[in-house]
């Protein structure tokens, strides 16, 4: 197509084209230029049935929903419609099932020097721009010895409301899980019951933002974050608004100003192992010999939940294993209107499961494969493969 469209270049750039109608549902798109070059498009809309048209003095077989290219005017040289798909098809094929992991938990429950205080919420962006993903967002909230939850053990709410687009919630260091929002709806909340304590309690989220709409109306009006209202409720005076409260703000993870995704970095604390995975916000290391041969090298991350992942300190991407949706899997047809959905395929597989680590990036021996898992997952489904066509 491509091809087709540069031989029509010098008629393409000289102007608009004039539209001729050649049937009930055929059009012709003409451009001329000056010095007599001539390109016709010539296009069946009708969603069913081919055509066969005359332009020109010469007849021409149009498929249904397709367009001609004719780059002299004459001479048919692609149709949209003979576009097929390819038939061999890539295979992966493990060459390393097991990894010895060793593994480092990040702090959730202590700030560093980079930290800094303002009264209520501030929209993420605004702070981290691009230096992180993550965003901690920290407040104390004291509680009185005569609060009635620490006598029935009936422990108070927290609501979390944040425009996304993943947030973990942690209380006195204790994990209480983690939410997130979608493509079309990123807003998300957090509601779950906290155990508290007499005296002053901490509350950190951990707000991650996964990139933004670049283009469309007003585009520079999106936000991310917790912009609230945060609230607690089950006490005696009711609900608590914590929203316009003092917080504390440190933007990224600790083993992010650590590097422990570089080969130096990852000296720099003491790992565990070996590790299992399921803990959240967790590193993970291994060493792994690169493949022999030349075929393309990736990394099989569907068992792992949501996080990052480098090679030899250079990033090898996001993962987000989740589910595809399961809607519109069954017969395909390009033709009409074009749909998100249409002629969508693998419903229900992960979204992505191989990521691609260049080979130039590979040493023969002694590579330093680093993960930052955010929610936990299965170390044990961790693969290098080859990709063969």
């Amino acid at each position: 197509m491509h091809r087709a469209i540069k031989q029509a270049e010098p008629a393409l750039v000289s102007g608009d084209p004039t539209i001729r109608s050649i049937g009930n549902y055929e059009k012709a798109y003409v451009f001329k230029s000056k010095n007599g070059a001539c390109a016709a498009f010539l296009s069946n809309y009708h969603v069913k049935s081919a055509v066969r048209i005359r332009f020109d003095g010469r007849h021409y077989d149009l498929p249904a929903w397709s367009i001609s290219i004719l780059p002299d005017c004459k001479t048919a040289v692609f149709n949209t419609a003979t576009v097929k798909e390819p038939t061999l098809l890539p295979k992966m094929s493990p060459v390393m099932h097991r990894f010895a992991w060793q593994s480092y938990s990040e702090d959730t429950n202590s700030l560093d020097d980079s930290a800094f205080a303002r009264d209520g919420l501030i929209e993420q962006l605004s702070l981290t721009w691009d230096k992180s993903d993550y965003l901690w967002y920290t407040t104390h909230v004291n509680i009185g010895s005569n609060e009635r939850f620490l006598k029935s053990g009936q422990w108070p709410q927290l609501s979390v409301y944040s425009a996304g687009h993943s947030m973990q919630v942690f209380v006195n260091g204790r994990s209480y899980g983690s939410v997130y929002g979608g493509y079309d709806n990123p807003k998300l909340t957090f509601s779950g019951y906290v155990k508290m304590w007499q005296g002053s309690n901490k509350i950190s989220i951990l707000s991650s933002a996964v990139g933004l709409p670049n283009n469309g109306d007003h585009f520079e009006l999106w936000n991310v974050g917790v912009l609230g209202p945060v609230t607690l409720s089950g006490l005696n005076e009711g609900k608590r608004d914590l929203s316009h409260q003092r917080w504390i703000y440190q933007v990224g993870l600790k083993g992010e100003s650590l590097g422990l995704h570089t080969v130096t970095g990852s000296s720099a604390v003491e790992w565990a192992g070996p590790g299992g995975g399921t803990q959240p916000l967790t590193w993970h290391k291994a060493l792994f010999n690169a493949p022999a041969g030349s075929d393309p090298v990736a990394l099989d991350m569907g068992s792992m939940g949501k996080g990052q992942v480098w090679v030899n300190g250079r990033h090898a991407g996001r993962y987000w294993s989740y589910r595809a949706h399961s809607r519109g899997c069954g017969r395909c047809s390009y033709a009409g209107t074009y749909r998100e959905d249409q002629c969508t395929s693998n419903c229900g597989d992960l979204s992505q499961r191989w990521y691609h680590v260049p080979r130039s990036w590979l040493k023969p021996s002694g590579n330093l494969l680093v993960v930052l898992e955010e929610y936990g997952g299965d170390l044990a489904g961790v693969s290098l493969a080859t990709r063969t066509t």
